[in-house]
């Protein structure tokens, strides 16, 4: 097998990002058929290949092709994450403990999405319940990345990523509730938003959580569409607690003060080839004027095992009230071993969450406190590069397995708890050719900044495309 995989091609799609392609379709060049059913042969390309797509609806697709919403993207193609609801279709979560069922009614968080005019051709994998930081499972094959078919996607939204980066879509549906949108982005080499808590609208199981830690958005190949659905989900809903962003286009002309952050503060060393590309970026940024110096994280140790605790916590909530969340027939011996490990560990400290809750919700502060004295905080998306397959399955030991875990996802759930937004921007490559990401975080509510120096980033050093050079 080729180490790179792409579905790129000259069709109705090209090699044109989301904005493109609905500029095209709002000019004729092409019709919404046209890009339906290029996407969809795409898409089974890459399924084939990658494993990305849990639940296809082709069919449904072509049928719909004259009865989308009128929005910036009307007739683009997309998936949905398969913890989303849309009415008439099953909703897994990635677990086999969850009877398959069709869905009611379409989620809040779900209208909004396709209020952009978006065309769904299905729903994207997503290991269970996104706990894990690679989409593989314990008894279904895994979800591959499309630079290297032998290493992981990233999780939790590691389908939609493989889709985007490569080429089925230009744009897919991801959520983030420790690093899941960001995650496979930096595996995959596509820009991840996690937008500021109220941003966007909440799922619905998100409501009832004493600290809502997810986020919703998308991954892209550009900053532009990243832009542009932000833009187009406001025209929806605007926030009720956090100012408009509208569109933004373009750098900033304005000079920022940027804080590097190098090592996580649990203390273990990021690798070398992801400090050296959090390195080069911090030059370039100097090179262009920025300010920019080395900093540490106020936020004290414990919060790694308070985290820890919470994502055990949503677990065991999973395991105990399984019916009631996810439909009769939920069966929580289905659970895999990563589940069952998290929601046992929690148990045993489940007297002591009220303190864990606590310092949770004062990270808020401590993460606010880092935006005094600077406008942006850079550092890695994760500790080491995209890791092999099974190198964190959740056949492996628990004990084995949350420590890698532990060591891997370092850097991203402070934004979740303190529900500061984030960005990860494709800004260097492994010597085994993965993409590696680095990490912007912006004060709560300033996406606008974050998509600013990312549009300055891309111009000043662009992406690399997964289809300009076969490895």
């Amino acid at each position: 097998m080729k180490k790179r995989f792409h579905v790129f091609r000259d069709d109705a799609l090209g090699d044109l990002d989301a904005v493109g392609v609905a500029e095209q379709l709002r000019r004729r060049n092409v019709s919404i058929s046209e890009v339906t059913e290029a996407a969809i042969a795409r898409s089974r390309e890459a399924h084939d290949q990658l494993n990305a797509v849990e639940l296809p609806l082709y069919d449904q697709a072509l049928e719909r092709t004259d009865i989308l919403a009128d929005g910036l993207f009307t007739g683009v193609p997309t998936f949905i994450k398969d913890n989303t609801d849309i009415a008439g279709v099953p909703t897994r979560h990635g677990s086999h403990a969850v009877r398959l069922k069709r869905a009611t009614r379409t989620g809040a968080f779900a209208r909004q999405y396709l209020s952009t005019g978006m065309q769904v051709l299905g729903k994207s994998r997503l290991p269970e319940f996104g706990f894990n930081a690679t989409t593989e499972y314990d008894r279904d094959a895994p979800v591959r990345n499309p630079w290297n078919a032998n290493y992981s996607a990233g999780g939790s939204s590691g389908g939609a990523a493989a889709l985007v980066a490569s080429g089925a879509v230009p744009i897919a549906h991801a959520n983030d509730g420790g690093g899941s949108i960001r995650i496979p982005a930096a595996c995959c080499g596509l820009v991840g938003l996690k937008p500021s808590r109220g941003r966007l609208l909440d799922s619905e199981g998100t409501r009832t959580l004493p600290i809502n830690i997810v986020s919703e958005g998308v991954v892209t190949r550009s900053v532009r569409d990243s832009a542009y659905f932000l833009h187009a989900a406001e025209q929806y809903q605007r926030p009720k607690t956090l100012p408009s962003i509208g569109l933004v286009s373009a750098p900033s002309k304005r000079r920022l003060r940027i804080g590097v952050v190098h090592d996580s503060i649990l203390g273990h060393a990021t690798c070398s080839q992801t400090r050296l590309t959090v390195e080069k970026t911090a030059n370039l940024l100097a090179s262009l004027g920025h300010k920019v110096e080395k900093v540490s994280l106020p936020i004290p140790r414990q919060f790694a095992n308070d985290f820890r605790a919470y994502w055990g916590m949503l677990s065991f909530l999973a395991a105990k009230f399984g019916p009631a969340a996810f439909g009769k027939g939920f069966d929580a011996r289905q659970l895999d071993s990563l589940s069952q490990g998290l929601a046992r560990e929690f148990s045993k400290q489940i007297f002591s969450t009220p303190a864990i809750l606590y310092r949770l919700k004062k990270s808020a502060h401590q993460y606010a406190s880092i935006f005094a004295q600077h406008d942006l905080m850079l550092s890695p998306v994760l500790a080491h590069t995209t890791p092999e397959l099974e190198y964190l399955s959740p056949n492996l030991p628990f004990d084995e397995l949350i420590d890698r875990l532990t060591r891997y996802v370092s850097f991203t759930p402070a934004n979740n708890a303190s529900g500061g937004p984030a960005i990860s921007l494709p800004m260097g490559e492994t010597d085994n050719d993965l993409p590696i990401g680095i990490q912007f975080s912006a004060a709560h509510g300033d996406e606008r900044i974050l998509l600013e120096i990312a549009f300055e980033l891309e111009e000043a050093n662009p992406w690399r495309r997964i289809q300009d050079t076969t490895a």
